[in-house]
């Protein structure tokens, strides 16, 4: 929680200045009116203020992982770019350990280490489809795995 008051924004509640990335957090979690749960994941790869990915990176990672997430999971609803280029929002259907989620994203990055293109990097298919990096996401998607052992530690005093 910052200082600055509550706010309506989970995300705006958290201390960027405390957290420690990479990591994979619940940032919310709604229970629909018939039942249904959807979970929003923070998976962040940059550390907030410090660095951040570049668009056309955020932009072929978030084609390449909303596709092939898909293959692991029916439950996948959205996965989408935060506007300070620092990670990534993934929003699931139903219950699930943050264990699990990271087992998703982790098979979901390793194959888009194997990818040979960028789905949909087009100008049909794709509101600017000349902004993609497919070597730029490979490299992130690599140093992201290489500390996937960090991954459940939020905060940099090694709290989750």
């Amino acid at each position: 929680m910052t200082d600055q008051g509550r706010m309506n924004v989970e995300s705006f509640n958290l201390d960027h200045t405390k957290v420690a990335a990479p990591y994979l957090r619940v940032a919310d979690r709604k229970t629909l009116p018939a039942g249904d749960v959807i979970v929003k994941f923070d998976v962040r790869f940059a550390q907030p203020n410090v660095d951040h990915l570049e668009m056309p990176v955020i932009h072929s990672i978030e084609h390449l992982f909303a596709e092939k997430s898909r293959d692991h999971s029916s439950r996948v609803l959205d996965f989408s770019p935060m506007g300070c280029q620092t990670g990534f929002y993934l929003i699931v259907e139903g219950e699930h350990t943050t264990e699990e989620v990271a087992d998703l994203v982790a098979a979901t990055l390793t194959d888009i280490l194997d990818a040979t293109e960028v789905p949909a990097a087009n100008t049909v298919q794709c509101g600017w489809g000349a902004s993609h990096s497919l070597d730029g996401a490979k490299t992130a998607v690599r140093a992201f795995l290489a500390k996937r052992d960090e991954w459940l530690t939020v905060f940099a005093d090694g709290s989750a």
